[in-house]
């Protein structure tokens, strides 16, 4: 509409509009390439926040709070295939040549990642993702309630905040029915999720609508208000949304449940594989590249992941041989899943060991990581309303300014299954030096552009959280030889999952395969096998980007040891590695070999 309006003055008044146009272009032509790219990642950010406004909201930016967004329509993808375009067709005007070193990175990075969000927004692609709008796994049906709930992103300081959670809620009821309709397109077009997958998405939904609206999570910002609110207005408020949760919130629930039950279960696939899903292989092949962004197959992969189960059992078995423990392997598996002293005896047990592990880490980080996060790290229980189906652990990122921490989430659900000999290892992952460093650092870190600070990728970032396990002997920890065990189990069920998800969606494995497969292969419980091949399958590919990151970031520490020898500074190597976001790793390979090269030369 702007550009027809200024054509429409261009003719009118063609001196006019020369008159103020020239001084735009000279000053355009003035700008260095670095200004001009600069100004393109400015301008694309800007456009970003206001295309999702959710993402605007995890950044403490609240000027969209009152939106949603318009996720899952034709007009979003369309807005958003457009602005990939332009902004790679302005990206190609600047001369990468003329840029210093940091900007270069920048220019490669972003040029990856609009490449990479263009390819997955053409139709051949979008057609068989759009039409499987959520899963027990990841979808707006699980992430929503704890936006709302006042302990997320979305602020209750005032009473805009109060209304603004109002207008999202109504936006939500219109996303909620949209989803209906991207499911009975994919009916027609015979690109449908899995039965399983279903089956868990319905029990989901019963056990959000088994409580009163009144104890939903939604109701959460009712039991705190703030004193900014005054007592006149919490009424109104308080009516308002118990009013939109119960005439809005639950009937949409109540009209997915019933239809995913009545109409679209009957229809979903028996496959839990993309190998039995019309494209399925075509998607899973995309699926592959995008999450470990190298150019491999799911065949390479698969060998990558023979090998590196192959390895960690043959620590497994010293680890073994050191306690004394006569059995076979999987005996002793067996008996580290069953032994009632390597289990939480209550959830409080299992929230003070964690924090424990909290307080040993912190003595010791400063002595491989030059720079620590500003914003704090808090240590939860996942809640209860999706525990059943969440990760054994978590991490969700604070605010980049500090006001909100970023929060570490411990699953405790079945709780005899959860193995205290892993706990070590998880919080190294999740929490600290895991995905809180990795994460916060770059948020923190304003002399990035934003979509440095606040994006990424899954091969860097959980890349990074499967090597900070690695890092268990500089800090400390793992000197039990059981939780030393849990180190190598946890990296042991990252290996498996190269082997798994592969052979799930390439190679046609059967949930039943691959949980037996875990079972053999890793001191996993029954509930965490089950748990993690369930989310495997919700989210193919997803998997791979640990140990394919992991592997490529130690493979680099251990060129710069070798090539620099004495001068090689671990806290050095961990800034270069994080201290410009999470970089795609043919990106990340060129930065370390530049900082060897120039750390060799002087």
């Amino acid at each position: 509409m702007t550009r027809a309006l200024l054509a429409a003055l261009l003719l009118s008044s063609a001196s006019a509009a020369f008159a103020q146009a020239t001084p735009a272009a000279t000053q355009a032509q003035a700008q260095t390439p670095a200004e001009r790219l600069r100004q393109l990642f400015r301008d694309s950010d800007e456009a970003n926040l206001r295309r999702n406004p959710i993402a605007a909201l995890f950044r403490g930016d609240y000027r969209y709070a009152d939106q949603l967004g318009d996720f899952g329509s034709d007009a979003y993808f369309a807005a958003e295939r457009r602005a990939a375009e332009e902004e790679l067709a302005t990206l190609r005007t600047i001369d990468r040549n003329a840029l210093n070193p940091t900007d270069r990175i920048s220019y490669d990075v972003f040029e990856y990642q609009r490449t990479d969000d263009l390819r997955d927004l053409q139709e051949d692609l979008l057609s068989l993702t759009r039409v499987r709008p959520l899963n027990h796994f990841t979808g707006i049906h699980t992430f929503y309630p704890v936006l709302a709930s006042g302990r997320s992103a979305a602020p209750f300081r005032n009473v805009q905040d109060y209304d603004n959670n109002v207008a999202r809620h109504r936006q939500f009821v219109q996303i909620f029915d949209r989803i209906i309709t991207r499911f009975r397109e994919g009916m027609q077009s015979g690109v449908v999720e899995t039965q399983l997958t279903i089956r868990n998405v319905i029990g989901q939904l019963d056990t959000q609508l088994a409580a009163p609206p009144e104890q939903s999570p939604y109701a959460g910002p009712l039991a705190n208000f703030p004193e900014a609110v005054l007592e006149a207005e919490r009424a109104r408020l308080r009516t308002e949304l118990i009013a939109i949760i119960r005439d809005g919130i639950y009937p949409a629930y109540r009209r997915l449940r019933d239809f995913l039950q009545n109409e679209y279960l009957p229809r979903a696939r028996e496959g839990v594989g993309l190998v039995h899903m019309q494209g399925g292989d075509r998607l899973y092949a995309r699926l592959v590249q995008q999450n470990t962004t190298l150019p491999m197959t799911a065949a390479q992969v698969h060998e990558i992941g023979l090998r590196e189960v192959a390895r960690n059992r043959a620590e497994m078995e010293a680890i073994q041989r050191r306690v004394g423990f006569r059995g076979t392997l999987r005996e002793f598996l067996e008996h580290l899943r069953t032994d009632p002293r390597f289990a939480a005896a209550s959830r409080d047990e299992m929230r003070e060991g964690y924090y424990a592990i909290g307080r040993r880490v912190d003595q010791r980080i400063g002595e491989i990581f030059s720079t620590i996060p500003r914003g704090r790290l808090e240590i939860r229980e996942v809640e209860a309303f999706r525990e059943r189906n969440a990760s054994t652990g978590s991490y969700q990122p604070g605010n980049p300014d500090g006001s909100r921490p970023g929060v570490f989430y411990y699953n405790a659900y079945d709780l005899p299954s959860r193995r205290t000999h892993g706990m070590e290892a998880l919080y190294l992952h999740e929490g600290a030096p895991g995905h809180h460093f990795q994460i916060a650092l770059a948020n923190e870190n304003e002399a990035l552009p934003n979509f440095m600070r606040f994006g990424g990728n899954t091969a860097y970032v959980e890349g990074w959280g499967l090597y900070a396990e690695t890092l268990w002997d500089e800090l400390g920890m793992e000197t039990d030889p059981y939780q030393r065990f849990g180190g190598v189990n946890a990296d042991q069920y990252r290996a498996i999952r190269l082997v798994v998800d592969t052979g799930i969606h390439a190679q046609g494995w059967t949930r039943e395969q691959a949980i037996r497969y875990m079972l053999d292969n890793s001191g996993v419980s029954e509930t965490q096998a089950t748990t993690e091949v369930e989310r495997y399958i919700a989210n193919p590919g997803q998997a791979l980007a640990y140990k394919i990151g992991q592997l490529k970031i130690l493979e680099l520490r251990a060129r710069a040891e070798r090539a620099l020898g004495r001068r090689f500074d671990l806290r050095e190597f961990h800034a270069q590695v994080l201290m410009t976001g999470a970089l795609p790793l043919a990106v990340l390979e060129r930065k370390i070999d530049d900082w060897i090269a120039s750390r060799r030369r002087g």
